[in-house]
C-alpha cells in the first residue's frame, strides 16, 4: 500500500516550520529580543556556539521557500509567528513591519493554494516580558491574549485554522525546569507554574480568537506513550507519574476542564477561580507532536519520582532517538481510549526525523512510510486523524543542539542558503500525486 492509499481524499498533508528556527533577521525591521537571542548568544548554551541570528534567513527568502512548499504539492504549512516581530516589548502598539511580513506570507501561500496554519507562540518569548518573569508571572498569560487578538486582527480574515502554543510541556520542562533550552533556568518542580500559566494563556488567546471570528483553534501538544521499565509495581508507579506530567498536565485540562489530581493540588497555588474555565474552553482540534515513546522506571539515584531508561532494540535518529512507528498508533489509539468522546478531532503537528547532512535520504523516507502507516491503521481503528504534518520543510536552526541535527525535506546550505530538495522531498511529492 503507497503512503497514502487508504486516507480520505480531504486528510491533509502539510509541512511544518518555526519562526526562531528559519527566519533569521534577527535585528531586522525592528524586531525584539527574544529569549533564544539571549540564550544562544550565552557562551556554552549552544553547541558551537550558534545562533539563530541568520539561520535559513526565511524573512528575506520566503517566496522562493514557498515554491518549494507549492512544487512539493503539500495542502497546509504550519509556520510560526515571531511574537517579537509583532510586539518587539511583549506588550503595547504592534510592529507594522513586523506584522507586514507575516502578511505578505499569508497572501503568499493562498496565491500558491497552500492554508496558512499559523501557531502564535514556538518558544520565542520577548526578552522583555522574561525580564519580568516570563511564563512564572501571570501577567505573561493576558500578554499572550492580547497579542493574539492583534495577529488575528491582521490576519484572521485568511486564516481558517489557528495553533495558540507549541509543545507546552517542553518549554516548561526544557526551559524552565531543567534549563537545557531558553530562557534556561533550572527550577525543578518550582517550574510548575509555568505549565498552569501557558494553558491559561492558551484558554485567553482562544477566546481572543474566537471574538475575531477564527474558525479554528487549536493547540499542539507533545505527547509520548509512556512504558514502564517493567511489571515491578515501582516501575508502574514512575511510568504513571511521568505520563501525568508529560501528557495528562497539558491534555486533560483542555479536554476535560481539570488537571490530573496529584498536579492540580501542586498547582492549587496559582489557579484562580475560573481559570479551568477559560483553560478547558472547546477545542476544535488537537494537535499532537510525535516522535518516540519513552521508557520510565522507578527513581534511584535521581531527585525525580522516575527514571528515564533508554528504549532499546530500535534503530535510531541522527539524534539518538528510537525510531518506533508502532509508538504513534499507541499514542492515538490510548488518546482515545482516555478521552473517549472529549477527544476532537487530531491532527499530526510534526513528526519525523534528524538524517545524516546530505540529499540522499532513504532513512527519512522510510521513517515517514512508516509512520504515515501507523497513522494509517489508528484511522482504520476509529481514531479520528485529520491530517499529518511533517517536520521539517527545511534543515535549521534546531534548538541548542545549533545545526548539527537536519531534519528537513530540503537541504540548506548554511554558508550560501542554497536549498537543494532531497530524495525524501520527491518521494513524498511523487506520493501526493
Amino acid at each position: 500500500m503507497g503512503s497514502l492509499d487508504g486516507f480520505a481524499p480531504e486528510f491533509e498533508v502539510g509541512v511544518s516550520t518555526a519562526s526562531y528556527q528559519i527566519e533569521g533577521a534577527a535585528a531586522d525591521d525592528g524586531r525584539g529580543a527574544s529569549i533564544w537571542d539571549t540564550f544562544s548568544h550565552t557562551p556554552g548554551r549552544t553547541l558551537g556556539g550558534d545562533t539563530g541570528d541568520v539561520a535559513c534567513d526565511h524573512y528575506h527568502r520566503w517566496a522562493g521557500d514557498l515554491d518549494l512548499i507549492r512544487d512539493l504539492g503539500v495542502h497546509a504549512y504550519r509556520f510560526s509567528i515571531a511574537w517579537p516581530r509583532v510586539q518587539p516589548a511583549g506588550t503595547g502598539r504592534p510592529h507594522s513591519l513586523g506584522l507586514a511580513f507575516y502578511d505578505r506570507l499569508v497572501d503568499g501561500l493562498l496565491e500558491r493554494g497552500i492554508a496558512p496554519v499559523p501557531t502564535l507562540f514556538h518558544w520565542d518569548l520577548p526578552q522583555a516580558l522574561e525580564d519580568q518573569g516570563g511564563w512564572l508571572s501571570r501577567e505573561t498569560s493576558y500578554r499572550f491574549a492580547e497579542y493574539a487578538g492583534i495577529v488575528a486582527d491582521k490576519l484572521g480574515d485568511r486564516v481558517r485554522r489557528w495553533i495558540t502554543l507549541n509543545e507546552p510541556i517542553v518549554h516548561m520542562a526544557q526551559g524552565y525546569a531543567f534549563g537545557s533550552h531558553a530562557p534556561g533556568r533550572a527550577l525543578g518542580f518550582e517550574a510548575l507554574p509555568v505549565a498552569h500559566h501557558q494553558l491559561l494563556g492558551h484558554g485567553l488567546a482562544v477566546a481572543a480568537l474566537r471574538s475575531r471570528g477564527a474558525a479554528q483553534v487549536m493547540i499542539t501538544n507533545n505527547c509520548t506513550p509512556v512504558w514502564a521499565a517493567s511489571s515491578a509495581a515501582a516501575d508502574r508507579t514512575a511510568a504513571a507519574i511521568y505520563d501525568s506530567f508529560h501528557n495528562r498536565l497539558f491534555n486533560d485540562p483542555v479536554l476535560t476542564g481539570k488537571y490530573p489530581d496529584q498536579l492540580g493540588a501542586l498547582l492549587e497555588p496559582v489557579i484562580q477561580d475560573g481559570d479551568l474555565a477559560v483553560i478547558g474552553a472547546r477545542l476544535d482540534a488537537l494537535g499532537i507532536n510525535y516522535y518516540n515513546p519513552t521508557r520510565i522506571g522507578a527513581p534511584t539515584q535521581s531527585e525525580l519520582p522516575f527514571d528515564m531508561r533508554p528504549v532499546e532494540g530500535y534503530p535510531t535518529t541522527e539524534f539518538g532517538w528510537p525510531v518506533v512507528p508502532d509508538g504513534l498508533h499507541e499514542l492515538l489509539t490510548g488518546l482515545r481510549a482516555t478521552y473517549g468522546a472529549d477527544l476532537p478531532p487530531i491532527y499530526i503537528t510534526e513528526n519525523g526525523c534528524s538524517a545524516p547532512d546530505g540529499t540522499a535520504d532513504r532513512f527519512r523516507i522510510d521513517y515517514l512510510d512508516s509512520h504515515l502507516g501507523a497513522v494509517r491503521r489508528a484511522v482504520a481503528d476509529g481514531v479520528d486523524v485529520r491530517g499529518y504534518y511533517v517536520w521539517s520543510l527545511l534543515d535549521n536552526f534546531e534548538w541548542a543542539e545549533g545545526y548539527s541535527q537536519r531534519f528537513g525535506l530540503v537541504r540548506v546550505d548554511f554558508e550560501t542558503q542554497e536549498r537543494t530538495p532531497k530524495d525524501s522531498y520527491r518521494w513524498l511529492a511523487a506520493a501526493l500525486k
